[in-house]
């Protein structure tokens, strides 16, 4: 066995804490054992860490016993990317050394003292010194720290007799320079133990998710051509494990900017989330929405159980909040990237992720924080945060599922790295002790740093020009005064000049310096976090902010560090980090497109359903989010006429509300890509209009914001770019964007050219970048000189550093080579390419035309976007989507109404033949100009071109344009002095005359134009295209038609379009405003009042006509149908809800529909604490039982829906003389009143107590509602309530003559039957569809549009997720309109769409009446909508209570006796608002005395 191998110590101790090692220990310790490089490739939780700790551990317990050859050095070194990740090795090694001290004592051997130190960034001085005086046997670092050891002559000796190399997480280190640094540390750390110890370091790499797994090994063993050393086994355990994967998304619909109710929702999804788990971890992608969340959380769940964790908040806050959640004190850790590494926070049950991590390999490994034992089960929750999002998360999923794996982008040879290395290195020799010499021989160190894996393909004439410009100072027109070696070209050797050393300790590292401020707390001088340094440097004292869930105020910013003092709870000013978005990986992308693709071919060739279950089933999304996901698709794809993927690229242009032009281009490469497209795009778009345009770029589309002097086919677009020069072009726009300037400060710092830090200061962020900027004028005086001095393109100079900006913006923060592969694509015509002119935006250009300052591809402000000017709809209507690149008819016939030039007198025709250019002998006539054609032809003021075939009028002005395009007709005319001054070609006059002919008529045809002027169409083809070319005119198909007033003309209706651009402006703006004027939602005080006109509410005043309703039964029948299904107290249904819908109601009236079987009465909403409250009383109907009146047909709907609710209700125990009468009509089924007591021997009293209690617990019903009259008004005088009519016989309520008894059958069977049962129906529908579309139905009669917030109202009523499924089929199928129809009602909504016309009809009626009515409600009247109208007041639903409304909009209520005002009224006093609410028996009297002329309804 494997654990025989080791010191029996160490075998005794794994075997009393573990069952047996796992096959990756067993692999990599039989590795290790053997001397070989190993990497460990497992999943989290596998026991990696461990595996490669075990075997270093028992070789130091050997080495330390008696007979063992410690040697005092560092003997194994642990490198991490985290400095969290250091500190919590440590604590984890305490472990496993003090149980082997114990077995050592206990096998009597002496114990051993094995020390294990950690050195960051965080440690103490204290601690470093500690350390150089007595190295511990386990160093534990980070791999900035080691490069410091590295370089310090102490260091060096600490680490010259250094055996086992681990390096943790190495996975996270490869895909940037931190990898290629590190790389060159350990290369010189190998090198260092060479030389003094004569052994190889061995090398042991450990991850969770890597691909491909060899670039990994080989990044870990170095160049296997330059370097000696065995080769590395792989010891690969998968990077797949099972996973509890989850999307969740709220209610309320996404869109492409999160609203606040949708954050509420998500919020509370969260809390929910909490709870349901001892411990959960949120991880977020920026250090804003870290805070924002984390505030969010500590409000509802409290500030001790919930905290942020990210890299600005201070180490002690950090490290407070790693051991709280490992303790279990918090419920909640909100963190960014610095804790998705193997951090050890005890045992998390839950990770949630918040919007997408934009990498396959990131989210496995953050969810692989829970479940962090051999045996667990990882639990994530993805939520996504926009309808773009929501695509990424499912595609996201999608490729765990299918196994993919994101491949890991390797930094080629950065320079500045390098740089800096290779000073070190040569630096660190002259100072170490027991060197002899001090210099190295280039070819040596040439061969030292191409070991390192990252620089395998360096040439040596690069190496050459590194040496080279840090020997003569990084620019020779700077002299030598920056240069950090000696170079001697003779004996091909270097050495360290003065201070290198010193620079190299103090400006060392990889990291770029984001200049972040601390914070420091006045004046207790204590340090609580950072900040970003644009935040720091644009605040002002008395600024509030957050940090670690705690409210800071500025002070004041001293030096690089913002001053600040406890702002006690003040609203803070939040966000402020700022450029924080990371790029999402190629293969994540290519999975958003092939799941575009796959839906869109299903919504294609089957259906949306389809679709939907696909993505349930294939994806795993549940039903909500698959709903939501296809429906944002089929919009998108139904708006643009196709889908948008990587094989299928789609243009689209429209106007903002300003007449500026927007270009989006839908591009799913992902943001590098995209971003290097849209640079290149933007330089020649400012090359070609000499305008400097603003242009962004992120995941899915570019989208570039010309002025209003700008004209292109927007298929052109496409071919502006082309494979053999797209590298250049992009080179030289980039050199331009905010991007390059940031990374050659940068590189610049890295490479040791600027300093970051001098004599033991920081020196302050703005003399960095000035330094940056006077590096760069030397060495590049192009990039920064004055552009007008600049003829052509800018020459890029040969300079390492240089080279390497350049290749970190085209590779880094772009994507040059995939763009490359693009670019050739286009021009082999292998992918589709789709363009569209809309007059709004697509609901896929909704985020990028909202994109946050991290997608500029400029560096215009973000208040002076011209993005901004472009108002997005939050509702697609389906029915209009088809026409969504059409304008409307009506606009544009207006705009040719207003563009033509209208003539009054004759002065007037004269301005309008200037304008127009000419005008034909018809369009004289159908104008009315004739009779004023006279007076101008003998003043000269107008020509008469008689020999034109379409007789023009033209203006006298004009003639030298018309003499250049028609000589011949105009030869005889002569030109009167004054205008004949120039000389016109043909092109340009036939331009000129267009362009006023376009200034005054609407979209019109080429073919049309030359057909009015009779000329070669040709010409009229390339003036357009001059117009177009100066951005004056516009080709498109903007309407179904060309529309003309001559009906002879439709025959061009096919032809391209132009249109000049004002007009076409001016015809969006009319379409907009026409669609959102014909879709604009009506207010809920309007939707309110006309629901009470739906259910014939009685206002409070006299209407005509009101009084001839006499068929009251006719009335009633309405009545129910309106309230089908409808539960309320049952003393409201004859005390208030009918007597207010019906002219003088009575009881008769409801006995009489009820026995002829129609409507059918009963309870079926039973709450357990009703039962409760009965224990010891036989329970009766009381008057707050909630009552249900349903038609008969509808019965099998309520039913079941009852049933759904009363699932889970314990065995009913009835009286015994209850369950006797149960028997019976068990027994004999319906039967009066008589027959049962005569079969029973029961006192009348005695069947009425046994019937009463089963009315009550909801098992009887009757024919008639008069039995149910009597049980509730028994133990009072009787008929006080009930008996509305004097003189009535009082026997007509009493229960005998109720018609025949029968049993409920859903409450009986829910009761009664098996618990078990009842649970599985809960897992299938409740309804069926054909039941579903009945329900809808009943709802729309009810409420005339269906949306969550009415149905809340509704007792019987399913879950909205499934209604939801139905309607939106319905929706579909043309039957039901979806959209926005009442404002104040969230989420979505459905209606028939004559009923949609009618609320819009009714409000226009509304509108236009002089007063409005006023409606008295009770309280429990299901057409209370006083939550929805008047927001946070909410009047307990108690039959006393009321509300008064005055139109829709209530105004008061009553509440226990109290009346309370809401709104006041000018012309109603508050006694008459008391009258109102306290009058009872619903008769008209005239008031009396009143100021206000209206009939009071006494209720």
């Amino acid at each position: 066995m494997i654990l025989e191998k080791f010191h029996p110590a160490s075998e005794r101790w794994f075997k009393g804490q573990f069952k047996e090692p796992t096959k990756t220990q067993i692999d990599a310790w039989r590795s290790i054992l053997s001397g070989k490089h190993t990497l460990v490739s497992a999943p989290t939780g596998s026991g990696k860490t461990l595996a490669a700790f075990y075997v270093a551990i028992d070789r130091l317990v050997r080495k330390s016993l008696p007979d063992g050859n410690g040697n005092g050095c560092v003997q194994v070194v642990y490198v991490s990317p985290l400095k969290a990740l250091s500190n919590d090795i440590q604590k984890n090694l305490e472990i496993p050394l003090s149980g082997i001290s114990k077995e050592l004592s206990l096998l009597g051997e002496p114990s051993v003292d094995i020390s294990v130190g950690v050195r960051t960034g965080d440690t103490p001085a204290s601690e470093r010194q500690k350390m150089k005086r007595c190295p511990p046997d386990i160093l534990v670092t980070t791999p900035e720290s080691i490069y410091l050891l590295l370089t310090s002559a102490s260091g060096r000796k600490m680490l010259s007799g250094v055996s086992s190399l681990i390096v943790d997480e190495i996975h996270a280190l490869l895909g940037d320079k931190r990898g290629s640094h590190l790389a060159l540390s350990i290369e010189r750390l190998a090198n260092l133990v060479r030389q003094n110890s004569g052994t190889n370091l061995q090398r042991i790499g450990l991850s969770a998710t890597q691909n491909p797994i060899k670039l990994v090994a080989n990044f870990l063993v170095g160049n296997p051509v330059k370097c000696s050393a065995a080769d590395c086994e792989i010891i690969d355990s998968g990077f797949q494990r099972e996973m509890d994967l989850s999307i969740e998304v709220p209610q309320s619909p996404l869109t492409a900017i999160m609203s606040n109710d949708v954050w509420k929702e998500i919020y509370a999804q969260l809390i929910s989330a909490i709870e349901n788990h001892r411990t959960t971890l949120i991880f977020v992608n920026t250090r804003r929405l870290s805070e924002r969340l984390t505030l969010a959380l500590a409000e509802k769940l409290g500030e001790n159980v919930v905290s942020a964790h990210h890299g600005s908040m201070s180490k002690d806050s950090r490290q407070k909040a790693e051991q709280n959640l490992k303790k279990g004190h918090l419920r909640a850790l909100v963190a960014t990237a610095s804790m998705e590494l193997g951090i050890d926070i005890g045992s998390v049950d839950l990770v949630i992720q918040l919007a997408s991590p934009k990498n396959i390999a990131k989210f496995l490994q953050r969810v692989g924080r829970s479940g962090h034992c051999i045996d667990g089960t990882p639990k994530g929750m993805l939520f996504p945060l926009t309808r773009d999002d929501l695509v990424e998360c499912s595609a996201l999923l999608w490729s765990v599922n299918k196994g993919e794996l994101d491949v890991i982008e390797m930094p080629d040879k950065p320079l500045d790295i390098l740089a800096q290395q290779i000073i070190a290195e040569v630096s660190s020799s002259q100072v170490a002790p027991q060197s002899d010499n001090d210099t190295w021989d280039l070819d040596t160190l040439f061969k030292l740093v191409t070991k390192a894996y990252p620089y395998q393909e360096l040439s040596r004439a690069e190496f050459d020009a590194v040496i080279k410009m840090i020997s003569e100072g990084y620019t020779s027109r700077r002299g030598r005064r920056g240069a950090h070696l000696h170079l001697d070209l003779i004996n091909k050797k270097v050495r360290a000049r003065r201070g290198a050393n010193l620079a190299s300790l103090t400006n060392g590292g990889a990291i770029p310096d984001m200049f972040e401020y601390q914070v420091v707390l006045d004046p207790e001088d204590v340090v609580v976090g950072s900040l970003n340094e644009d935040f720091a440097l644009d605040s002002v004292p008395g600024d509030v902010f957050t940090l670690g869930t705690h409210s800071w105020q500025i002070l004041r910013v001293d030096g690089l560090k913002v001053r600040v003092r406890d702002a006690f709870g003040m609203h803070p000013t939040v966000p402020f980090w700022f450029g924080e978005g990371p790029g999402r990986s190629r293969e994540l992308s290519k999975s958003v497109s092939d799941l575009r693709a796959k839906l869109a071919e299903l919504l294609t060739d089957d259906s949306a359903n389809a679709a939907i279950q696909y993505a349930s089933e294939n994806i795993g999304l549940p039903r909500l989010a698959a709903v939501q996901l296809v429906d944002y698709l089929q919009i998108g794809m139904s708006e643009l006429g196709t889908m948008p993927t990587q094989k299928n690229l789609v243009i689209e242009r429209f106007f903002d509300e300003v007449g500026d032009m927007h270009v989006v281009i839908h591009s799913p490469f992902g943001s590098r890509l995209n971003r290097a497209w849209g640079l290149a795009l933007r330089k020649r778009f400012c090359k070609s209009f000499n305008f400097e345009l603003q242009a962004a770029a992120n995941e899915d589309s570019i989208v570039v914001s010309l002025g209003s002097v700008h004209s292109f086919p927007l298929e052109e677009v496409f071919s502006y770019l082309k494979s053999a020069t797209v590298r250049e072009v992009l080179i030289q726009a980039m050199l331009d964007a905010p991007m390059f300037e940031v990374r050659w400060r940068w590189n610049a710092t890295r490479s040791l050219a600027i300093q970051r830090n001098r004599a033991g200061k920081r020196i302050p962020p703005q003399f960095q970048r000035m330094d940056a900027e006077d590096l760069i004028a030397h060495v590049f005086p192009d990039q920064i000189a004055c552009q007008e001095n600049i003829v052509g393109k800018r020459e890029v100079p040969d300079h390492p550093l240089v080279n390497q900006t350049i290749d970190d913006c085209l590779s880094e923060a772009m994507d040059i080579v995939e763009l490359e592969k693009l670019i050739a694509n286009l021009e082999k015509s292998t992918l589709g390419i789709e363009v569209k002119d809309l007059r709004e935006p697509s609901v896929f250009s909704q985020e990028i035309i909202n994109a946050r300052p991290y997608a500029f591809l400029d560096d215009a402000p973000f208040e002076e976007r011209r993005t901004n000017a472009i108002k997005n709809r939050r509702w697609s209507d389906p029915s209009e989507l088809k026409d969504l690149s059409l304008l409307d008819e009506g606009a544009i016939s207006r705009v040719q109404q207003e563009a033509w030039p209208q003539a009054r007198d004759p002065e007037e025709f004269h301005d309008a033949l200037i304008t127009a250019g000419f005008m034909t002998e018809r369009e004289t006539q159908i104008h009315g100009c004739l009779k004023w054609e006279e007076a101008l032809y003998k003043e000269g003021r107008l020509v008469h071109l008689s020999e034109h075939k379409n007789k023009i009028r033209i203006a006298a002005e004009l003639l030298p344009l018309y003499k250049a395009v028609f000589p011949e007709i105009t030869k005889d005319i002569q030109i009167h002095p004054e205008f004949n001054s120039n000389d016109w070609s043909q092109e340009d006059a036939i331009t000129e005359i267009i362009r006023a002919r376009l200034e005054s008529s609407g979209p019109i045809s080429a073919l049309q134009i030359a057909e009015d002027l009779s000329i070669d169409g040709g010409k009229v083809e390339i003036a357009l295209l001059r117009l177009q070319a100066e951005g004056f005119a516009f080709q498109g198909y903007f309407s179904t038609s060309t529309v003309k007033a001559d009906l002879e003309l439709t025959k061009y209706k096919a032809e391209v379009e132009w249109c000049e651009r004002r007009l076409l402006q001016r015809i969006h703006k009319y379409s907009i405003d026409s669609q959102r004027k014909a879709i604009k939602p009506v207010s809920i005080e309007v939707f309110t009042e006309f629901i009470f006109n739906r259910h014939n509410l009685q206002s409070l005043q006299r209407e005509e006509g009101k009084d001839l309703q006499t068929d009251g039964y006719a009335q009633l029948q309405q009545c129910l149908g309106f309230l089908d299904g409808i539960t309320a107290p049952a003393i409201s249904w004859e005390g208030d809800i009918l007597p207010s819908r019906i002219i003088n109601y009575e009881p008769h009236f409801l006995d009489n529909l009820c026995v002829s079987g129609r409507v059918v009465w009963g309870r079926y909403i039973m709450r357990e604490q009703n039962f409760r409250r009965y224990q010891s009383n036989i329970p009766g109907p009381f008057k707050n039982m909630p009552l249900t009146f349903f038609k008969r047909e509808n019965k099998d709907i309520w039913l079941a829906l009852a049933k759904s609710k009363t699932g889970h209700q314990n065995v009913i125990q009835l009286s015994s003389l209850a369950q006797k009468v149960e028997d019976d009509l068990q027994k004999n089924g319906a039967s009066f009143f008589q027959e049962i007591q005569e079969r029973n021997g029961l006192l009348k009293s005695q069947l009425e107590d046994g019937l009463a209690e089963l009315v009550a617990r909801g098992l009887v019903t009757s024919d008639s509602f008069s039995g149910l009259r009597t049980l509730l008004g028994r133990n009072k005088r009787k008929n006080r309530t009930w008996s509305l009519k004097k003189g009535r016989e009082n026997s007509i309520s009493e229960v005998e003559y109720a018609g025949r008894w029968s049993l409920q059958d859903n409450m009986r069977k829910n009761c009664q039957g098996n618990e078990a049962k009842n649970r599985l129906n809960e897992k299938i529908h409740i309804l069926d569809e054909g039941q579903l579309e009945r329900l809808i139905y009943i709802y729309l009669k009810r409420w005339g549009v269906i949306a969550r917030s009415l149905l809340e109202k509704e007792s019987l009523a399913p879950p909205w997720r499934e209604l939801l499924i139905q309607l939106r089929k319905m929706e579909l199928q043309g039957i039901l309109r979806g959209g926005r129809f009442i404002a104040g009602l969230s989420g979505e909504q459905f209606s028939l769409p004559d009923t949609v016309d009618e609320i819009r009809k009714f409000k226009k009626v509304v509108e236009a009446k002089e007063r409005r009515s006023f409606f008295c409600l009770s309280a429990t009247d299901p057409l209370n909508l006083i939550s929805l109208t008047s927001g946070d007041h909410k009047v307990p639903r108690l039959q006393k209570n009321r509300v008064l409304y005055h139109g829709g909009s209530p105004i008061a209520f009553l509440e226990s006796g109290r009346v309370r005002h809401l709104k006041e009224i000018d012309f109603v006093s508050s006694w008459e608002i008391l009258q109102m609410l306290t009058n009872k028996n619903f008769r008209f009297r005239q008031a009396t005395g009143s100021q206000v002329s209206l009939d009071l309804v006494s209720y």
